[in-house]
Protein backbone atom coordinates (compact mmCIF):
# COMPACT_ATOMS: atom_id res chain seq x y z
CA UNK A 1 0.00 0.00 0.00
CA UNK A 2 1.35 3.41 -0.66
CA UNK A 3 2.20 6.34 1.31
CA UNK A 4 -0.65 8.54 1.68
CA UNK A 5 0.07 12.27 0.63
CA UNK A 6 -0.22 14.53 3.45
CA UNK A 7 -1.42 17.95 1.90
CA UNK A 8 0.18 19.79 5.51
CA UNK A 9 3.59 18.31 5.56
CA UNK A 10 4.13 18.93 1.77
CA UNK A 11 2.63 23.04 2.54
CA UNK A 12 5.31 23.26 5.69
CA UNK A 13 8.09 22.00 3.37
CA UNK A 14 7.11 25.20 0.95
CA UNK A 15 7.03 27.37 3.67
CA UNK A 16 10.32 26.20 5.08
CA UNK A 17 11.38 27.09 1.56
CA UNK A 18 9.80 30.37 0.46
CA UNK A 19 11.63 31.22 4.12
CA UNK A 20 14.86 29.70 3.20
CA UNK A 21 15.11 31.05 -0.48
CA UNK A 22 14.47 35.08 0.99
CA UNK A 23 17.40 34.97 3.70
CA UNK A 24 19.58 33.63 1.20
CA UNK A 25 18.83 35.61 -1.57
CA UNK A 26 18.88 38.66 0.73
CA UNK A 27 20.67 38.12 3.17
CA UNK A 28 23.64 35.31 2.63
CA UNK A 29 24.42 35.65 -1.11
CA UNK A 30 25.26 39.79 -0.68
CA UNK A 31 26.93 39.24 2.15
CA UNK A 32 29.21 36.27 -0.01
CA UNK A 33 29.56 38.69 -3.18
CA UNK A 34 30.83 41.48 -0.77
CA UNK A 35 33.64 38.87 0.70
CA UNK A 36 34.28 37.64 -3.01
CA UNK A 37 34.43 40.95 -4.62
CA UNK A 38 37.38 42.08 -1.30
CA UNK A 39 39.72 38.73 -2.75
CA UNK A 40 39.64 40.21 -6.58
CA UNK A 41 40.78 42.61 -8.58
CA UNK A 42 38.99 45.36 -11.16
CA UNK A 43 38.64 43.11 -13.76
CA UNK A 44 37.70 39.91 -11.92
CA UNK A 45 40.71 38.55 -11.25
CA UNK A 46 41.48 36.62 -7.62
CA UNK A 47 44.23 38.28 -5.64
CA UNK A 48 43.57 36.50 -2.36
CA UNK A 49 44.41 39.16 0.35
CA UNK A 50 46.46 41.89 -1.65
CA UNK A 51 43.59 44.11 -1.10
CA UNK A 52 43.82 43.74 2.39
CA UNK A 53 47.79 44.25 2.51
CA UNK A 54 46.88 47.41 -0.08
CA UNK A 55 45.09 49.66 1.97
CA UNK A 56 46.74 48.45 5.82
CA UNK A 57 49.84 49.20 4.28
CA UNK A 58 48.61 52.99 3.81
CA UNK A 59 49.53 55.40 6.57
CA UNK A 60 45.82 57.27 5.87
CA UNK A 61 43.96 53.92 6.11
CA UNK A 62 45.65 52.94 9.61
CA UNK A 63 44.66 56.62 10.76
CA UNK A 64 41.49 55.84 9.62
CA UNK A 65 41.25 52.43 11.74
CA UNK A 66 43.20 54.26 14.82
CA UNK A 67 40.40 57.15 14.55
CA UNK A 68 37.09 54.74 14.19
CA UNK A 69 38.32 52.88 16.86
CA UNK A 70 38.99 56.16 19.24
CA UNK A 71 35.40 57.38 18.32
CA UNK A 72 33.98 54.01 19.13
CA UNK A 73 35.62 53.94 22.47
CA UNK A 74 35.77 57.42 23.65
CA UNK A 75 31.90 57.41 22.56
CA UNK A 76 31.27 53.69 24.68
CA UNK A 77 33.24 55.09 27.49
CA UNK A 78 30.88 58.50 27.98
CA UNK A 79 27.38 56.74 27.19
CA UNK A 80 27.75 53.89 29.34
CA UNK A 81 28.19 55.43 32.71
CA UNK A 82 25.15 57.79 31.87
CA UNK A 83 22.71 55.19 30.35
CA UNK A 84 23.61 52.77 33.40
CA UNK A 85 22.94 55.44 35.76
CA UNK A 86 19.62 56.42 33.72
CA UNK A 87 18.95 53.03 33.85
CA UNK A 88 19.04 52.68 37.76
CA UNK A 89 17.05 55.71 38.87
CA UNK A 90 13.71 53.84 36.26
CA UNK A 91 14.59 50.84 38.11
CA UNK A 92 16.17 50.52 41.28
CA UNK A 93 14.38 54.25 42.79
CA UNK A 94 11.06 55.60 43.28
CA UNK A 95 11.57 58.62 41.62
CA UNK A 96 8.41 60.60 40.47
CA UNK A 97 7.61 60.90 36.20
CA UNK A 98 9.79 57.42 35.50
CA UNK A 99 7.25 56.62 32.76
CA UNK A 100 7.51 60.13 31.12
CA UNK A 101 11.06 60.16 31.51
CA UNK A 102 11.46 56.78 30.36
CA UNK A 103 9.78 58.01 26.74
CA UNK A 104 11.78 61.22 26.44
CA UNK A 105 14.99 59.05 26.72
CA UNK A 106 13.89 57.29 23.86
CA UNK A 107 13.15 60.12 21.37
CA UNK A 108 16.85 59.30 19.47
CA UNK A 109 15.48 56.64 18.54
CA UNK A 110 12.79 58.38 15.95
CA UNK A 111 15.51 60.39 14.28
CA UNK A 112 17.62 59.58 11.55
CA UNK A 113 21.71 59.73 12.75
CA UNK A 114 22.19 62.79 10.82
CA UNK A 115 19.83 64.97 13.09
CA UNK A 116 22.22 65.18 16.49
CA UNK A 117 24.83 65.86 13.67
CA UNK A 118 22.95 68.93 12.32
CA UNK A 119 21.79 69.82 15.64
CA UNK A 120 25.50 70.47 16.60
CA UNK A 121 26.34 72.50 14.01
CA UNK A 122 23.46 74.94 14.78
CA UNK A 123 24.71 75.08 18.11
CA UNK A 124 28.58 74.74 17.95
CA UNK A 125 29.09 75.55 13.95
CA UNK A 126 30.64 78.37 12.71
CA UNK A 127 27.30 80.64 13.09
CA UNK A 128 26.38 78.59 16.28
CA UNK A 129 25.18 80.42 19.40
CA UNK A 130 27.66 78.56 21.83
CA UNK A 131 30.51 78.64 19.07
CA UNK A 132 32.50 80.49 22.29
CA UNK A 133 32.40 77.55 23.96
CA UNK A 134 34.83 76.01 21.50
CA UNK A 135 37.48 77.76 22.56
CA UNK A 136 38.59 78.55 19.04
CA UNK A 137 38.03 75.35 17.95
CA UNK A 138 35.74 73.78 15.48
CA UNK A 139 32.39 71.46 15.81
CA UNK A 140 33.55 69.92 12.61
CA UNK A 141 35.82 67.03 13.49
CA UNK A 142 36.01 64.35 16.55
CA UNK A 143 34.69 66.17 19.37
CA UNK A 144 31.40 66.84 16.76
CA UNK A 145 31.25 63.46 15.82
CA UNK A 146 31.70 62.09 19.51
CA UNK A 147 28.96 64.21 20.64
CA UNK A 148 26.48 63.28 18.20
CA UNK A 149 27.57 59.38 18.83
CA UNK A 150 26.49 59.21 22.16
CA UNK A 151 22.77 60.86 21.13
CA UNK A 152 22.35 58.78 18.74
CA UNK A 153 23.27 55.82 20.63
CA UNK A 154 21.72 56.14 24.10
CA UNK A 155 18.35 55.11 24.10
CA UNK A 156 20.14 51.60 22.69
CA UNK A 157 22.23 51.18 25.75
CA UNK A 158 19.41 52.37 28.19
CA UNK A 159 17.32 49.63 26.92
CA UNK A 160 19.72 46.89 26.98
CA UNK A 161 20.49 48.20 30.43
CA UNK A 162 17.34 48.69 31.97
CA UNK A 163 16.71 45.18 31.55
CA UNK A 164 19.81 43.83 32.93
CA UNK A 165 19.10 46.11 36.05
CA UNK A 166 15.34 44.55 36.08
CA UNK A 167 16.41 41.36 36.22
CA UNK A 168 18.83 41.22 40.50
CA UNK A 169 17.00 38.89 42.93
CA UNK A 170 15.86 40.81 46.07
CA UNK A 171 17.00 38.03 48.67
CA UNK A 172 20.23 39.01 47.75
CA UNK A 173 19.89 42.89 49.26
CA UNK A 174 17.63 41.04 51.67
CA UNK A 175 20.90 38.51 52.70
CA UNK A 176 23.16 41.51 52.89
CA UNK A 177 21.29 43.79 54.67
CA UNK A 178 20.51 41.39 57.39
CA UNK A 179 24.44 41.19 57.44
CA UNK A 180 25.47 44.78 57.71
CA UNK A 181 25.77 45.37 54.40
CA UNK A 182 25.56 49.42 53.90
CA UNK A 183 24.29 50.70 50.75
CA UNK A 184 27.39 51.28 48.74
CA UNK A 185 28.36 47.43 49.91
CA UNK A 186 25.20 46.40 48.52
CA UNK A 187 25.44 48.03 45.23
CA UNK A 188 29.39 47.01 44.57
CA UNK A 189 29.52 43.27 45.86
CA UNK A 190 25.41 42.72 44.24
CA UNK A 191 24.23 45.42 41.67
CA UNK A 192 27.10 45.39 39.67
CA UNK A 193 28.07 41.79 39.25
CA UNK A 194 24.49 40.80 38.50
CA UNK A 195 24.39 43.39 35.59
CA UNK A 196 27.94 42.50 34.31
CA UNK A 197 26.60 40.63 31.52
CA UNK A 198 24.07 43.43 30.37
CA UNK A 199 26.86 46.26 31.02
CA UNK A 200 29.40 44.19 28.71
CA UNK A 201 26.39 43.87 25.93
CA UNK A 202 25.90 47.62 26.25
CA UNK A 203 29.32 48.20 25.79
CA UNK A 204 29.60 45.68 22.82
CA UNK A 205 26.34 47.12 20.78
CA UNK A 206 27.43 50.87 21.65
CA UNK A 207 31.10 50.90 20.36
CA UNK A 208 29.87 48.70 17.49
CA UNK A 209 26.66 50.96 16.49
CA UNK A 210 29.19 53.86 16.55
CA UNK A 211 32.25 52.56 14.24
CA UNK A 212 29.70 51.37 12.01
CA UNK A 213 27.69 54.67 11.75
CA UNK A 214 27.59 56.06 8.57
CA UNK A 215 25.22 59.53 9.40
CA UNK A 216 26.57 61.81 12.05
CA UNK A 217 30.42 61.42 10.52
CA UNK A 218 29.64 62.58 7.32
CA UNK A 219 27.30 65.75 7.90
CA UNK A 220 29.92 66.83 10.85
CA UNK A 221 32.99 64.57 10.43
CA UNK A 222 35.01 67.32 8.17
CA UNK A 223 38.36 66.35 7.51
CA UNK A 224 38.47 63.55 10.40
CA UNK A 225 37.77 60.58 8.46
CA UNK A 226 36.24 57.32 9.71
CA UNK A 227 35.82 53.78 7.96
CA UNK A 228 32.59 54.40 7.86
CA UNK A 229 32.72 56.97 5.60
CA UNK A 230 35.62 55.70 3.64
CA UNK A 231 33.41 53.13 2.22
CA UNK A 232 31.36 56.22 1.09
CA UNK A 233 34.10 57.72 -0.39
CA UNK A 234 35.37 54.92 -2.27
CA UNK A 235 31.85 53.16 -3.72
CA UNK A 236 30.35 56.89 -4.72
CA UNK A 237 32.83 59.32 -5.07
CA UNK A 238 35.86 57.26 -6.72
CA UNK A 239 33.69 54.00 -7.87
CA UNK A 240 36.85 51.59 -6.01
CA UNK A 241 34.07 49.33 -5.86
CA UNK A 242 37.13 46.45 -4.91
CA UNK A 243 38.85 48.93 -2.18
CA UNK A 244 34.84 49.69 -0.21
CA UNK A 245 34.25 45.84 -0.36
CA UNK A 246 37.44 45.68 1.60
CA UNK A 247 36.81 48.23 3.61
CA UNK A 248 33.57 46.94 4.10
CA UNK A 249 35.05 43.72 5.59
CA UNK A 250 37.60 45.55 7.74
CA UNK A 251 34.16 46.94 9.07
CA UNK A 252 32.36 43.75 9.35
CA UNK A 253 35.31 42.17 12.04
CA UNK A 254 33.98 44.24 15.01
CA UNK A 255 30.14 43.09 14.13
CA UNK A 256 30.94 39.63 14.02
CA UNK A 257 33.34 39.86 17.34
CA UNK A 258 30.38 41.81 19.32
CA UNK A 259 27.87 39.16 17.79
CA UNK A 260 29.51 36.33 19.13
CA UNK A 261 30.74 37.68 22.43
CA UNK A 262 27.12 38.72 22.37
CA UNK A 263 25.56 35.45 21.99
CA UNK A 264 27.83 33.85 24.72
CA UNK A 265 27.08 36.47 26.77
CA UNK A 266 23.04 35.98 26.63
CA UNK A 267 23.67 32.27 27.18
CA UNK A 268 25.56 32.84 30.75
CA UNK A 269 22.78 35.54 31.40
CA UNK A 270 20.01 33.21 31.53
CA UNK A 271 22.10 30.42 33.16
CA UNK A 272 23.08 32.44 36.45
CA UNK A 273 19.02 33.30 36.91
CA UNK A 274 17.21 30.97 39.06
CA UNK A 275 13.50 29.78 39.09
CA UNK A 276 13.56 30.81 42.94
CA UNK A 277 14.31 34.35 42.60
CA UNK A 278 12.09 37.10 44.10
CA UNK A 279 11.68 40.46 42.22
CA UNK A 280 13.71 43.06 43.54
CA UNK A 281 11.54 46.57 44.36
CA UNK A 282 12.84 49.58 45.41
CA UNK A 283 11.95 51.28 48.78
CA UNK A 284 11.77 54.69 49.48
CA UNK A 285 14.80 56.64 49.91
CA UNK A 286 13.89 60.69 49.43
CA UNK A 287 17.75 61.91 48.67
CA UNK A 288 18.64 58.96 46.69
CA UNK A 289 14.82 59.81 44.98
CA UNK A 290 15.36 63.40 43.87
CA UNK A 291 19.24 63.02 43.28
CA UNK A 292 17.97 60.50 40.14
CA UNK A 293 15.14 63.02 39.64
CA UNK A 294 17.36 65.66 38.65
CA UNK A 295 20.24 63.52 36.48
CA UNK A 296 17.69 61.82 34.64
CA UNK A 297 15.83 65.43 34.09
CA UNK A 298 19.37 67.16 32.92
CA UNK A 299 19.81 64.11 30.43
CA UNK A 300 16.60 64.30 28.94
CA UNK A 301 16.74 68.35 28.54
CA UNK A 302 19.70 67.64 26.61
CA UNK A 303 17.95 65.29 24.52
CA UNK A 304 14.91 67.26 23.94
CA UNK A 305 17.47 70.47 23.93
CA UNK A 306 19.44 68.89 20.52
CA UNK A 307 16.31 67.76 19.11
CA UNK A 308 14.58 70.86 19.89
CA UNK A 309 17.33 72.64 18.21
CA UNK A 310 16.83 71.05 14.82
CA UNK A 311 13.24 71.87 14.78
CA UNK A 312 13.63 75.50 15.58
CA UNK A 313 16.04 75.65 12.59
CA UNK A 314 13.72 74.11 10.57
CA UNK A 315 11.67 77.34 11.08
CA UNK A 316 14.23 80.02 11.31
CA UNK A 317 14.44 82.17 7.87
CA UNK A 318 18.15 82.60 7.97
CA UNK A 319 20.07 81.62 11.16
CA UNK A 320 21.38 83.60 13.09
CA UNK A 321 21.22 86.87 11.24
CA UNK A 322 17.14 86.68 10.39
CA UNK A 323 15.34 84.41 13.70
CA UNK A 324 11.63 85.25 11.78
CA UNK A 325 9.60 81.96 11.80
CA UNK A 326 9.00 80.60 8.04
CA UNK A 327 7.81 77.80 6.15
CA UNK A 328 10.27 78.02 3.35
CA UNK A 329 12.23 75.48 3.96
CA UNK A 330 9.70 72.94 4.10
CA UNK A 331 9.28 73.97 0.18
CA UNK A 332 11.20 70.33 -0.67
CA UNK A 333 10.59 70.72 -4.41
CA UNK A 334 12.87 73.67 -4.48
CA UNK A 335 16.12 72.24 -2.92
CA UNK A 336 18.38 70.10 -4.06
CA UNK A 337 18.04 66.71 -2.20
CA UNK A 338 14.90 64.87 -3.30
CA UNK A 339 11.68 67.16 -2.87
CA UNK A 340 8.74 66.13 -0.83
CA UNK A 341 8.79 63.20 -3.72
CA UNK A 342 11.63 61.58 -1.62
CA UNK A 343 9.21 61.95 1.90
CA UNK A 344 6.43 59.62 0.14
CA UNK A 345 9.27 57.23 -1.14
CA UNK A 346 9.48 56.84 2.57
CA UNK A 347 6.29 56.61 3.82
CA UNK A 348 5.81 53.91 0.77
CA UNK A 349 9.06 52.09 1.96
CA UNK A 350 8.20 52.25 5.59
CA UNK A 351 4.67 50.79 4.75
CA UNK A 352 5.78 47.87 2.49
CA UNK A 353 8.62 46.77 5.21
CA UNK A 354 6.27 47.22 7.70
CA UNK A 355 3.47 44.89 6.29
CA UNK A 356 5.81 42.78 3.96
CA UNK A 357 8.50 42.09 7.00
CA UNK A 358 6.35 41.43 9.79
CA UNK A 359 4.28 38.88 7.59
CA UNK A 360 8.05 37.04 6.33
CA UNK A 361 9.50 37.46 10.41
CA UNK A 362 6.71 36.16 11.95
CA UNK A 363 6.46 33.35 9.56
CA UNK A 364 9.96 32.98 9.78
CA UNK A 365 9.77 32.54 13.79
CA UNK A 366 7.09 30.39 13.29
CA UNK A 367 8.84 28.00 10.75
CA UNK A 368 11.69 27.98 13.51
CA UNK A 369 9.63 27.46 16.50
CA UNK A 370 6.92 24.94 15.23
CA UNK A 371 7.98 22.42 12.61
CA UNK A 372 8.60 19.00 12.74
CA UNK A 373 10.30 18.33 9.73
CA UNK A 374 13.68 19.21 7.68
CA UNK A 375 15.78 20.48 11.16
CA UNK A 376 18.98 20.89 9.24
CA UNK A 377 17.32 23.47 7.28
CA UNK A 378 15.19 25.13 9.96
CA UNK A 379 18.46 25.36 11.64
CA UNK A 380 20.15 26.72 8.69
CA UNK A 381 17.27 29.36 8.82
CA UNK A 382 17.49 30.03 12.30
CA UNK A 383 21.40 30.95 11.43
CA UNK A 384 20.65 33.11 8.42
CA UNK A 385 17.58 35.02 10.58
CA UNK A 386 20.67 35.69 13.06
CA UNK A 387 23.02 36.96 10.75
CA UNK A 388 21.73 40.21 9.86
CA UNK A 389 22.35 41.59 13.57
CA UNK A 390 25.89 41.04 12.70
CA UNK A 391 26.09 42.98 9.38
CA UNK A 392 26.65 47.27 9.35
CA UNK A 393 23.73 48.90 7.05
CA UNK A 394 27.15 49.68 4.70
CA UNK A 395 28.38 46.58 4.39
CA UNK A 396 24.91 44.86 3.08
CA UNK A 397 24.09 47.68 1.31
CA UNK A 398 27.25 47.51 -0.37
CA UNK A 399 27.00 43.81 -1.15
CA UNK A 400 23.46 44.64 -2.29
CA UNK A 401 25.50 46.43 -5.23
CA UNK A 402 27.54 43.35 -5.85
CA UNK A 403 24.61 41.03 -5.83
CA UNK A 404 21.82 42.48 -8.05
CA UNK A 405 23.99 44.62 -10.22
CA UNK A 406 25.32 41.41 -11.63
CA UNK A 407 25.01 41.06 -15.23
CA UNK A 408 24.06 36.94 -15.03
CA UNK A 409 21.69 37.96 -11.85
CA UNK A 410 18.19 37.61 -13.31
CA UNK A 411 16.88 39.49 -10.39
CA UNK A 412 18.97 42.69 -11.50
CA UNK A 413 15.73 43.89 -12.50
CA UNK A 414 14.93 45.16 -9.43
CA UNK A 415 18.23 47.18 -8.30
CA UNK A 416 17.57 50.90 -7.99
CA UNK A 417 13.86 50.03 -7.46
CA UNK A 418 11.69 51.52 -4.29
CA UNK A 419 11.75 46.42 -4.51
CA UNK A 420 15.39 46.69 -3.44
CA UNK A 421 15.02 49.09 -0.72
CA UNK A 422 12.33 47.01 0.84
CA UNK A 423 13.70 43.70 0.70
CA UNK A 424 17.59 45.81 1.85
CA UNK A 425 15.40 46.97 4.94
CA UNK A 426 13.52 43.73 5.86
CA UNK A 427 17.12 42.51 5.84
CA UNK A 428 18.65 44.97 7.59
CA UNK A 429 16.15 44.67 10.71
CA UNK A 430 15.57 41.45 10.53
CA UNK A 431 16.72 39.88 13.42
CA UNK A 432 15.60 42.16 16.55
CA UNK A 433 12.01 41.90 14.84
CA UNK A 434 12.69 37.84 14.28
CA UNK A 435 13.89 37.06 18.26
CA UNK A 436 10.46 39.68 19.35
CA UNK A 437 8.51 36.76 17.33
CA UNK A 438 10.53 33.94 18.15
CA UNK A 439 10.26 35.07 22.19
CA UNK A 440 6.59 35.16 21.96
CA UNK A 441 5.69 32.03 20.61
CA UNK A 442 8.22 30.39 22.83
CA UNK A 443 5.49 31.44 25.27
CA UNK A 444 2.84 29.94 23.42
CA UNK A 445 1.88 26.46 24.72
CA UNK A 446 2.54 23.44 21.61
CA UNK A 447 -0.48 21.54 23.10
CA UNK A 448 -2.70 24.10 20.73
CA UNK A 449 -0.72 22.60 17.26
CA UNK A 450 -0.73 19.01 19.05
CA UNK A 451 -4.24 18.77 20.17
CA UNK A 452 -5.47 20.74 16.28
CA UNK A 453 -3.26 17.91 14.52
CA UNK A 454 -4.63 15.04 16.48
CA UNK A 455 -8.12 16.26 15.14
CA UNK A 456 -6.95 16.67 12.00
CA UNK A 457 -6.84 20.25 12.18
CA UNK A 458 -4.21 21.66 9.22
CA UNK A 459 -1.59 23.44 11.07
CA UNK A 460 -2.72 26.88 8.91
CA UNK A 461 -5.99 26.99 10.85
CA UNK A 462 -4.40 26.51 14.24
CA UNK A 463 -2.03 29.17 13.23
CA UNK A 464 -4.45 31.57 12.07
CA UNK A 465 -7.09 30.95 14.75
CA UNK A 466 -5.19 30.60 17.43
CA UNK A 467 -1.59 31.74 17.28
CA UNK A 468 -1.84 34.91 15.35
CA UNK A 469 -4.59 36.37 17.78
CA UNK A 470 -2.21 35.46 20.73
CA UNK A 471 0.43 37.13 19.15
CA UNK A 472 -1.05 40.12 18.31
CA UNK A 473 0.81 42.75 20.60
CA UNK A 474 4.15 41.60 19.27
CA UNK A 475 2.85 41.87 15.82
CA UNK A 476 1.97 44.85 16.35
CA UNK A 477 5.54 46.15 18.14
CA UNK A 478 7.20 44.23 15.44
CA UNK A 479 5.45 46.52 12.38
CA UNK A 480 6.01 49.64 14.30
CA UNK A 481 10.05 48.66 15.03
CA UNK A 482 10.00 48.05 10.72
CA UNK A 483 8.00 51.27 10.17
CA UNK A 484 10.23 54.13 12.38
CA UNK A 485 13.33 52.11 11.30
CA UNK A 486 12.55 52.43 7.67
CA UNK A 487 11.61 56.01 8.15
CA UNK A 488 14.88 56.62 9.99
CA UNK A 489 17.63 54.07 8.22
CA UNK A 490 20.45 55.88 6.03
CA UNK A 491 23.40 53.07 5.37
CA UNK A 492 21.87 50.43 4.20
CA UNK A 493 19.74 52.06 1.17
CA UNK A 494 21.98 54.94 0.76
CA UNK A 495 23.95 52.80 -1.95
CA UNK A 496 20.37 51.37 -3.78
CA UNK A 497 18.52 54.41 -4.43
CA UNK A 498 17.96 55.89 -7.50
CA UNK A 499 16.53 59.50 -8.93
CA UNK A 500 12.77 57.99 -8.55
CA UNK A 501 13.42 56.33 -5.24
CA UNK A 502 15.59 59.13 -2.94
CA UNK A 503 14.42 58.53 0.36
CA UNK A 504 13.36 61.29 3.05
CA UNK A 505 16.55 60.45 5.50
CA UNK A 506 18.94 60.44 2.11
CA UNK A 507 17.33 63.53 1.13
CA UNK A 508 18.88 65.46 4.66
CA UNK A 509 22.42 63.61 3.33
CA UNK A 510 21.81 65.35 0.21
CA UNK A 511 20.20 68.87 1.21
CA UNK A 512 23.48 68.86 3.72
CA UNK A 513 25.99 68.07 0.88
CA UNK A 514 24.52 70.55 -1.29
CA UNK A 515 24.66 73.67 1.65
CA UNK A 516 20.91 73.77 2.21
CA UNK A 517 20.90 72.45 5.79
CA UNK A 518 18.06 74.62 7.08
CA UNK A 519 16.16 72.24 4.41
CA UNK A 520 18.09 68.98 5.71
CA UNK A 521 17.06 70.26 9.34
CA UNK A 522 13.16 70.43 8.49
CA UNK A 523 13.28 67.33 6.67
CA UNK A 524 14.88 65.12 9.84
CA UNK A 525 12.27 66.91 11.51
CA UNK A 526 9.69 65.73 9.49
CA UNK A 527 11.07 62.30 9.17
CA UNK A 528 11.03 62.92 13.91
CA UNK A 529 7.29 63.72 13.67
CA UNK A 530 6.33 60.97 11.17
CA UNK A 531 7.86 58.55 13.17
CA UNK A 532 6.10 59.99 16.90
CA UNK A 533 2.49 59.64 14.73
CA UNK A 534 3.26 56.22 13.90
CA UNK A 535 4.83 55.10 17.76
CA UNK A 536 1.31 56.33 19.23
CA UNK A 537 -0.69 55.44 16.54
CA UNK A 538 0.29 51.98 17.11
CA UNK A 539 0.79 52.92 20.58
CA UNK A 540 -3.03 53.06 20.76
CA UNK A 541 -3.85 50.22 18.65
CA UNK A 542 -1.85 47.89 20.27
CA UNK A 543 -3.60 49.36 23.64
CA UNK A 544 -7.10 48.60 21.62
CA UNK A 545 -6.14 45.49 20.29
CA UNK A 546 -5.04 44.26 23.65
CA UNK A 547 -8.12 45.32 25.59
CA UNK A 548 -10.60 43.79 22.60
CA UNK A 549 -9.20 40.77 22.45
CA UNK A 550 -6.81 39.79 25.22
CA UNK A 551 -8.73 40.70 27.76
CA UNK A 552 -9.09 36.71 29.21
CA UNK A 553 -4.65 36.82 29.68
CA UNK A 554 -5.25 39.55 32.26
CA UNK A 555 -8.51 37.69 34.11
CA UNK A 556 -11.15 39.96 32.36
Amino acid sequence: MGATFDSTKVLFYGVILVVGLFLTLFVLLPLADILLKSFQDASGAWVWLDNFYYYLSQSHSRMLIKNSLFVAGLSTLIVIPVAFTFAYAITRTLMPLKPVIRYIALIPLLAPSLLPAISFIYIFGNQGFLKSWMGGGSIYGVWGVIMGECFYVFPHALMILITALGLSDARLYEAAQSMGAGKFKQFMSITLPSAKYGLISAMLVTFTLVITDFGVPKVIGGDFGLLATEIYKQVIGQQNFELGATVGVLLLIPSVITFAVDALIQKKQRASLSAKSVAYRPKKWALRDLGMLGFTLVVCALLVGILGVAVYASFVKFWPYNLDLVLSHYNFDMMDGGGWNSYYNSLKLATLVAVFGTMIVFVSAYVVERSKVARPAIAAIKMLALLPMAVPGLVLGLGYIFFFNHPDNPLGFMYQTLSILVVCTIAHFFTPSFITATTTLKQIDREFEDVGESMSVPFYITFFRVTVPISVPSIIEITRYFFVNAMTTVSAVVFLYSPDTTLAAVAVLNMDEAGDISAAAAMATLIVATSFVATMGFALLSRGVVKATQSWRIGR
